[in-house]
């Protein structure tokens, strides 16, 4: 759940109207004219980065409902686009997203949010084929903790803080901040931090397995970039499998997901990827890989 920015920083207009349909990933094309709350741009050597900054510094990323959807928009036309091999998705070096004003949620009900699916357009994040790495610098709280464990890879500068204080104000997580950080850090970790609403340091997510590594913060997004560069030398269409197979073990037992891993596996060999791959080891060159 997108929480904690303070009513000082409310001068923005933060509308929740979470019923917008996100256009299919496969008519995605994305326009930066319009943009208002994040900045994109192709990256890296060969452009093959998609990057994603979230723009808000007034509100510390306040991750409103127009930002929501043009993160989700923009993650959807990368996904879509051919020429991008991984996504990174960052903030400020003050702030990753600090979460959201509290007021927008105030008069909600149980019944509307019912109706109208609060906050089920994020879920539009993770389904992205292509890998989402977050660069998080300062605060990832609430909401922002919650985004970032939707990205497949997290990276923190060294003075990053997450945290899920939604408990401080009578709530809970709804974005997956009681899901992820469990599957994460463990049982015990996740009800501390989700039970007391204290934020934890860079130092501590790395330790409990929440962040993969912890960088100064002026390197880490061109760190971010660099692994992004990495992956999307390798064939997307074999990444793509890869992640889905990742991912398929938080949803199954370890029978189940070690014969899903078997059967992409074997699946990899009806691809022209596999056997170029193969080919260009036994060759010692590097391969052509064609995403066939």
């Amino acid at each position: 759940m997108a929480l904690f920015i303070r009513s000082s920083m409310s001068k923005s207009k933060l509308i929740f109207s979470l019923t917008k349909i996100i256009t299919p990933v496969t008519s995605m094309k994305l326009s930066t004219c319009n943009l208002e709350y994040i900045i994109t741009e192709k990256v890296g050597e060969k452009q093959n980065v998609g990057l994603v900054k979230l723009n808000r510094p007034k509100a510390l990323n306040a991750l409103c409902d127009g930002l929501v959807t043009e993160l989700t928009e923009a993650v959807s036309a990368y996904d879509a686009d051919d020429s991008i091999g991984a996504i990174v998705v960052t903030g400020s070096e003050r702030a990753f997203a600090a979460g959201a004003d509290i007021k927008e949620m105030l008069d909600k009900t149980y019944s509307t949010n019912l109706k109208t699916g609060l906050l089920k357009q994020w879920d539009n994040l993770s389904k992205c084929k292509k890998p989402v790495i977050a660069a998080v610098n300062g605060f990832a709280l609430g909401g922002g903790c919650e985004l970032a464990m939707m990205c497949d890879i997290i990276y923190a500068g060294e003075k990053a803080k997450f945290g899920q204080p939604e408990i401080a104000i009578g709530t809970i997580p709804g974005a997956g901040g009681t899901q992820r950080m469990i599957r994460s850090c463990g049982k015990s970790f996740a009800m501390e931090v989700c039970l007391s609403g204290n934020q934890i340091s860079a130092q501590e997510a790395l330790t409990r397995g929440l962040v993969s590594k912890v960088f100064p913060p002026e390197k880490l997004v061109d760190e971010a970039i660099k692994l992004a560069e990495k992956i999307s030398e390798h064939s997307p269409l074999i990444v793509a499998l890869c992640k889905e197979s990742v991912n398929y073990a938080y949803e199954s037992s370890l029978s189940q997901g070690l014969q899903f891993e078997k059967k992409s596996f074997y699946g990899t060999f009806a691809t022209d990827d596999r056997k170029e791959g193969m080919t260009a080891f036994t060759e010692k060159r590097k391969p052509n890989f064609s995403n066939n």
